[in-house]
């Protein structure tokens, strides 16, 4: 489970954000400048709260009443940003061991092969990032992501970069995470389609503020972005 209850001062925005979600994928809605991405930083231990409780399966991860604040690098969050941010001198074999060598995790080749036959990226490895398609390495980041052994996954806008052709090759590789991986994952999109495929729990956000929890059922009948 995940739950959230903070609050936030960003010079004139603020975040006031309660829910818990026991969610597969946690979906976090809503238009550009509605706080998603401030949320989730605070998720991943970026951003720390200025109020308020973090925690990921009963462990707080922040808790202002408290004093305490877990460092992001310590918290086995997995984070995987719009642009895939890959090491362009690290081959994809090396790019994809970096998370496993970061956490001094021993080496799990069940897991490796795993994640590579789940991605597909077995014909990537020897690869640079600088000869894959945007799809690619996405995928790449994913499973880097995923061999670091997170106890959650955060995507942020993880199509946002991509055209339409890479954005119909990529969603079926995150249904299968959904579907065949056991980390819960927290997805941010203000695309309703894309939220609608993924999300078996959305969290819909207008100016900091939580404005709909539910299922998939609460995202808008039509594809248009919700007002900011």
């Amino acid at each position: 489970m995940l739950r959230v209850d903070v609050s936030k001062q960003l010079g004139e925005f603020s975040v006031e954000v309660s829910f818990a979600s026991e969610g597969r994928v946690t979906g976090l809605f809503g238009a550009s400048g509605a706080g998603k991405t401030s949320l989730i930083n605070m998720i991943a231990g970026l951003l720390r709260p200025d109020r308020g409780i973090i925690a990921v399966d009963g462990e707080a991860l922040d808790d202002t009443a408290g004093g305490l604040h877990v460092p992001a690098h310590r918290r086995r969050i997995g984070y995987v940003f719009q642009d895939a941010r890959l090491f362009p001198h690290l081959d994809v074999r090396q790019n994809l061991d970096y998370g496993r060598r970061m956490n001094r995790l021993a080496e799990d080749p069940a897991l490796q092969a795993r994640v590579t036959d789940l991605l597909d990226i077995g014909g990537l490895l020897d690869r640079r990032p600088g000869r894959l398609s945007g799809g690619e390495r996405q995928r790449v980041a994913l499973g880097r992501a995923l061999l670091a052994q997170p106890r959650l996954l955060l995507l942020d806008e993880p199509l946002g970069s991509l055209d339409e052709e890479r954005k119909v090759e990529i969603l079926p590789y995150l249904e299968r995470l959904r579907d065949e991986a056991s980390v819960p994952m927290v997805y941010v999109s203000h695309d309703a389609g894309e939220m609608r495929r993924l999300a078996t729990q959305v969290v819909m956000l207008r100016r900091g503020r939580v404005i709909a929890f539910g299922g998939p059922e609460v995202l808008p009948s039509t594809a248009a972005n919700p007002a900011g």
